[in-house]
């Protein structure tokens, strides 16, 4: 496909991407309005949150393996049938339990958007010239992450919408992108006649990631990080992921190639993608409840503040991919975005509840601008060193660990933040000669209704909140610091010309490895051909479609 051609198909990916992300945030400030409408609990009120969450990281990397081993597009096209469903199910739900359902199935068709989209990317476009391409993923990625809650929060407070259409604005964009799909997508469909689906590693996956992020939910919360019910939780974890691991050693196609993730760049890139996630998620959603708790600010006004770390993923992952592809380098890049990122959130640390917004949101900028150099081109140093067949499973591999290091990173800054504020509004309401239990309580659930206090209460609460941010903050930057170790050590290559690893193969390679040492597991070698070659797939049934 030539330039033309991919912009009229990148158009229709861009927008399935933007209303699946989307979608996991702009209900986040209308929750206590729709649970409050369908008489739901607090359990219930997490579980709306936990259910999207549990699917959409679970399922990710599975529906990266099967793009490996089936086509692309009709794969796309049944992921946008799921989410319209769920979200149309979502949206007319009548009780708590039948949308935490839709919920879920909602998740299953974000995963699914999330990687297919940077898979058929990956499909049609080499590694280098990629880069400008992926900038702009990583702009819509960041638009969406930061403008969910502002969207969320202005559909809410419009009387002639309300909460439901936090559900049904993704439906009409979904529409017209399934028909600018179908009229611009041509992509190759190779047929694989030795396909297998590996169930029992899916499955492994699946149950291992689940049972880890409802602990991550509920610990310190429903029980404490010390206790019999953490043990049992961990302990299954490590059971399932352990027998993943042995069951994926073994098949011959494997959901997540542990070949790939174990190789140096591969699995710096991972650990590198680990802080990002967390900054991109963490930081949007803390920020957000800095600026409406700890600053007294509405739900939009919170939004609009954020548009500073929103600018920064803007500018830098689009002007970074463009450098990306002029110059075929991708570790500079990468290692300045995150010390960029480190550097942002060290100023982070240092804000209260009275800090100039100007200050803040000069810090938040710089945040925006290292995961916008950064979050992207990690995903173009796995994706530089594996084989077209390949491609999903690498790709959502790296999706699955960012979004998973996310998914960790949030929990425990909020488990911090909540007790740094308990203790903070104890103290305060001691010092009004109030009996501070109930308000440290309250504080570390979060379900205060802050405009409802007396005015002296409010100051303790608010300055609690904004005195508090600051310190989980530091925790992140030190976070960062992985990533700039990780980023450190990324070998430093050129990206290579061709979409397919074969094409560009030098001819000497040892029968049953790989380009770079590793060794290709369950037959011969699929990336040795010589340039201009026979590759993997030559002399399989190759069918276009339309």
């Amino acid at each position: 496909m030539d330039h033309k051609h991919v912009l009229r198909a990148l158009s229709g990916l861009l927008i399935v991407l933007f209303v699946a992300m989307i979608s996991s945030t702009v209900v986040s400030v209308a929750l206590p309005q729709i649970i409050g409408s369908l008489g739901g609990t607090q359990s219930q009120y997490t579980w709306v949150v936990t259910a999207t969450l549990l699917a959409s990281t679970a399922s990710t990397p599975i529906w990266g393996k099967l793009a490996d081993l089936f086509n692309k597009k009709l794969l796309l096209q049944i992921a946008i049938g799921i989410f319209v469903v769920a979200s149309l199910g979502a949206g007319f739900a009548q009780n708590t339990p039948t949308l935490i359902g839709f919920r879920a199935v909602q998740g299953l068709g974000m995963g699914a958007l999330q990687v297919l989209v940077q898979v058929i990317l990956a499909a049609m476009i080499s590694p280098k010239e990629r880069g400008r391409y992926n900038g702009y993923l990583g702009a819509v990625m960041a638009v969406a992450t930061v403008g969910g809650p502002l969207l969320g929060g202005a559909i809410t407070d419009v009387d002639w919408l309300g909460w439901r259409w936090c559900f049904f604005i993704a439906l009409p964009f979904t529409v017209v992108a399934s028909v600018i799909l179908a009229r611009t997508l041509h992509l190759e469909d190779v047929r694989r006649p030795d396909t297998k689906v590996d169930y029992w590693g899916a499955s492994l996956i699946a149950a291992g990631v689940s049972l880890l992020l409802l602990w991550v939910t509920f610990v310190d919360n429903d029980f404490a990080w010390i206790s019999w019910q953490t043990g049992a939780m961990l302990a299954g974890t490590v059971v399932l992921l352990g027998a993943a691991v042995v069951v994926e050693s073994k098949v011959s196609q494997p959901v997540i190639p542990l070949h790939v993730i174990k190789r140096r760049d591969p699995a710096l890139a991972i650990v590198a993608s680990l802080a990002v996630g967390m900054a991109m998620f963490g930081g949007a959603v803390f920020l957000g409840q800095y600026f409406q708790i700890g600053r007294g600010k509405s739900p939009t006004q919170a939004g609009l503040l954020t548009i500073p770390l929103m600018a920064g993923v803007l500018l830098a992952s689009t002007v970074a991919g463009r450098l990306v592809s002029r110059t075929g380098k991708v570790k500079p890049f990468i290692l300045a975005g995150t010390v960029i990122l480190a550097g942002g959130f060290f100023g982070l640390a240092t804000i209260d509840a009275h800090t100039s917004l100007v200050v803040v949101g000069a810090w938040m900028f710089l945040v925006g601008t290292g995961v916008g150099m950064s979050m992207q081109n990690l995903v173009l140093v796995l994706q530089n060193t594996v084989p077209l067949h390949e491609l999903g499973a690498a790709s959502g591999a790296i999706t699955f660990f960012r979004s998973l290091g996310g998914t960790i990173g949030v929990s425990v800054l909020g488990a911090v933040l909540a007790n740094s504020v308990s203790g903070r509004i104890a103290d305060g309401l001691r010092k009004l000669g109030i009996d501070g239990a109930a308000g440290a309580a309250g504080g570390g659930s979060g379900t205060l209704d802050v405009k409802g206090m007396p005015a002296p209460v409010q100051a303790v609460v608010r300055g609690a909140y904004g005195d508090a941010t600051g310190h989980i903050f530091l925790i992140a930057a030190f976070i960062a610091l992985v990533g700039i170790l990780a980023a450190a050590f990324l070998t430093p290559t050129t990206l290579r010309d061709s979409v397919d690893l074969a094409e560009s193969a030098p001819a000497a390679v040892a029968p049953g490895t790989t380009t770079d040492g590793g060794t290709v597991p369950g037959g011969p070698p699929t990336d040795t051909a010589p340039s201009g070659g026979r590759g993997p797939d030559e002399g399989r049934a190759k069918t276009p479609v339309s």
